[in-house]
């Protein structure tokens, strides 16, 4: 075992998890045995919230310009350590070293976002009648938490916890059991940075874990990133016990390239979203609308995924289980009629033989009936769907449950912005093959890929992380009273 076993991270301090129960945390990129994660009971998350609880009231105390000078440090942290923090999101996760590394730069980004809060969250003041003055101001819900997904094991965190401690709240963290070391170094920098014990907490556990923290009484707001499936039972069991919940889901992209894109930007967008962080992200290119004639454009997408290669400039997916799965969606459009152009099944990496990868895969002639074409295949996986017409391109994307991302790739304005005003989904990208907003802009699906009101970056994150105070004042008795007073 490569690293010491897990442990939860409570008032300042690692300890061991109540239970006996855990699990193996093994590398995807060649079979190591990583470590154990501790599956813990409710009485450590007992223990988390009680202590998150009592860091409250001096926490939240504390003026924000002083909260956000260690989070100024934390990011010259981040930056500091940006080498072992990216190889440890490789061992964990499976991605390349560079997706790592720009994991790490954007959790710098967000990080960043949170150090100019004090900016954004000043209220706002008015006299609305002589002497009589109203005021707003923006205080914290209290103790928060934060569910995270595998995919991303340091940015997806540091989504929510910046902002969230920024604003005066304190935090329970729950990771996925399958990438729990980088949340613990995460851990140690916010110590390292000045954060006060109890302010930040990791929880570490399965599905029972994010159950309790639905249920948990002293827990105000519940952020959780993972499936459609579990983010809408999160959603409805944290709503049911009247908490704030953000939820977001899974995703089907759609991608609609139009005969006039330019065909090397658009190709090798197109296999750079399809095939990034190995498909496993809900911004992946998923499905392409070929709208016309664009077999010049596939070619090059092909000649493209051809140039990716396992274990080299392709990372493995989480697990066993996932490489199946995603075999079994190629397998299955195959059998009912789809054309395999580019075949990533079996795939191994030389000297990785125990690693779990699944090759760039280019599918085309998919219907919109196949499960290529609809279901969230989470792997670098490209299914080819071919229209004659822009609308019925429109009408595929619309008829999608979920509604993370689309984009389109033209080079007519007009075009583009037809399919901006009549695409059903959060974010949109032109002749940009993952359109994820930058800071400040906030990041958020429509539809069944979120369940809840806002996003959870940027802006329109601190109306989640906040509840608004309004006071109105009036000190001067002669100015009399009238229907304002």
């Amino acid at each position: 075992m490569k690293y010491p076993k897990v442990q939860n991270f409570i008032n300042g301090a690692f300890i061991d998890a109540s239970g006996s129960r855990s699990l193996e945390v093994i590398s995807p990129i060649d079979g190591t045995l990583l470590s154990t994660v501790p599956l813990s009971e409710k009485s450590d998350l007992d223990k988390a919230v009680k202590a998150a609880s009592m860091a409250f009231s001096e926490w939240s105390k504390m003026p924000i310009k002083t909260r956000v000078q260690i989070f100024y440090r934390y990011r010259e942290l981040l930056e500091k350590h940006m080498t072992e923090l990216s190889n440890l999101i490789q061992e964990e996760c499976g991605k390349t070293f560079d997706e790592s590394k720009a994991e790490i730069e954007k959790s710098m980004e967000l990080t960043e976002f949170a150090c100019s809060l004090p900016q954004l969250v000043t209220g706002e003041v008015l006299e609305v009648s002589r002497g009589v003055e109203c005021r707003t101001e923006y205080n914290p819900l209290g103790v928060v938490a934060s569910i995270t997904p595998f995919n991303f094991p340091s940015m997806v965190p540091n989504w929510t916890l910046p902002n969230a401690l920024v604003l005066g709240n304190c935090m329970i963290l729950k990771p996925s059991e399958k990438v729990p070391l980088s949340t613990g170094r995460i851990a140690e920098l916010l110590k390292e940075a000045g954060l006060p014990d109890g302010v930040f907490n990791i929880i570490h556990g399965d599905s029972q874990m994010v159950e309790a923290i639905c249920d948990h009484p002293g827990i105000e707001a519940v952020s959780f990133v993972g499936s459609t499936k579990v983010a809408r039972i999160v959603y409805s069991r944290a709503t049911s016990n009247y908490k704030r919940c953000l939820a977001l889901g899974g995703a089907k992209n759609h991608l609609l390239v139009l005969p006039d894109a330019i065909p090397q930007m658009t190709a090798s967008n197109i296999a750079a979203s399809m095939s990034g962080c190995a498909g496993q992200r809900c911004m992946a290119a998923s499905a392409m609308v070929a709208v016309g004639q664009v077999d010049h454009i596939i070619e090059k997408i092909c000649d493209e995924a051809r140039k990716i290669v396992p274990g080299v400039n392709l990372g493995s997916v989480i697990n066993q289980e996932a490489k199946e799965r995603i075999e079994r969606y190629i397998t299955e459009a195959e059998k009912q009629g789809a054309k395999i152009l580019v075949d990533g099944r079996n795939a191994t990496a030389a000297g990785k033989e125990k690693g779990t990868y699944v090759g760039p895969t280019v599918i085309d002639f998919v219907t919109p009936d196949m499960a290529a074409a609809k279901e969230e295949i989470f792997g670098p996986v490209l299914s080819i769907i071919r229209v004659n017409t822009v609308d019925e391109a429109l009408a595929i994307e619309n008829r999608s449950p979920y509604g993370n991302a689309a984009a389109v790739f033209t080079q007519n304005g007009g075009m583009a912005k037809y399919i901006i005003e009549h695409a059903s989904a959060g974010m949109i990208g032109v002749n940009v093959g993952v359109p994820v907003p930058r800071e400040p802009f906030s990041f958020g699906g429509w539809n069944q890929s979120k369940f809840g009101v806002g996003d959870i970056t940027g802006k329109s994150s601190i109306e989640f992380w906040t509840k608004l105070k309004k006071t109105t004042t009036k000190w001067n008795p002669e100015a009399g009273i009238n229907w304002m007073s």
